[in-house]
């Protein structure tokens, strides 16, 4: 079974607590849209989003951690914020026994074939995606990463559950060598190599990162090239898998909740 782990940052510290909400509600119908029912979506939040959209398989995990802004710790703060809602997320997946656990940054979208995949490979160490795509919010069309997509989005890599290292307390802590998997996405793969247990690439386009959403955090967004031979009109096809409606359409082509 695979567990999402969405870590949504507080209302305290959004730009537009509704842009927030509607970017996660999309990546929450892209978790629930997959088209095996083997998975489990835990959502860490302070407060949980004014949102329609339900599903049987999503779990919300309310915490009370301080704004990042007002947390001490010589690792970033935005960084240790998240880090500490990732681990809460896996350490409360736990109950459903998940073979695989997939980190989802809240703005993102993922695959509806991923839970299907996991769960013909069960016993697999995990993967890294390699590829995948971009998208800047509003277009019509989308772009091809073609190598190295796991360096670039923290929406990349599905580890089995086995080789997650989890404390015995539900508090993230520097000091331990796990610490990689919860904050630091392009050092998962090299993390899982020293452990012995090396991933594979994911054989299909696993996520899209969305771009200029108006909320991002992320300081890699104005590094980013988009390359026309890698562009791509966005079919009704990428809509359906990826569940990547338009925000600023009242036309939604999204999965209806269930």
């Amino acid at each position: 079974m695979l567990a999402f782990i969405i870590p949504l940052k507080s209302a305290k510290v959004s730009k537009d607590w509704q842009r927030t909400s509607d970017l996660f509600e999309r990546c929450l119908r892209s978790t629930c849209n997959q088209s095996h029912d083997n998975f489990r979506t835990i959502v860490v939040c302070n407060e949980v989003p004014d949102i329609t959209f339900q599903h049987k398989n999503v779990e919300y995990v309310k915490v009370d951690f301080l704004p990042p802004e007002k947390v001490s710790n010589p690792i970033p703060r935005g960084l240790t914020d998240k880090g500490r809602r990732v681990l809460k997320g896996i350490m409360h997946a736990q109950q459903f026994s998940p073979t695989h656990v997939m980190t989802v940054d809240a703005d993102d979208c993922v695959s509806s074939r991923l839970a299907g995949f996991v769960d013909q490979n069960p016993t697999a160490n995990g993967w890294y995606l390699n590829t995948g795509w971009k998208y800047r919010e509003g277009e019509n069309y989308i772009y091809l990463k073609r190598r190295r997509f796991y360096t670039m989005s923290g929406t990349a890599n599905i580890v089995h559950n086995d080789y997650l290292g989890l404390p015995e307390t539900p508090e993230y802590n520097r000091g331990y060598g796990y610490y990689k998997f919860y904050i630091d996405h392009q050092k998962v793969r090299s993390f899982m190599e020293e452990k012995g247990a090396p991933m594979k690439p994911l054989p299909f386009q696993g996520a899209v990162y969305i771009l200029a959403t108006g909320d991002n955090i992320s300081g890699n967004e104005e590094n980013l090239s988009f390359n026309f031979l890698n562009r791509k009109k966005i079919s009704s096809e990428l809509r359906q898998e990826f569940c990547l409606d338009n925000l600023d359409s009242k036309k939604s082509l999204a999965t209806p909740a269930l």
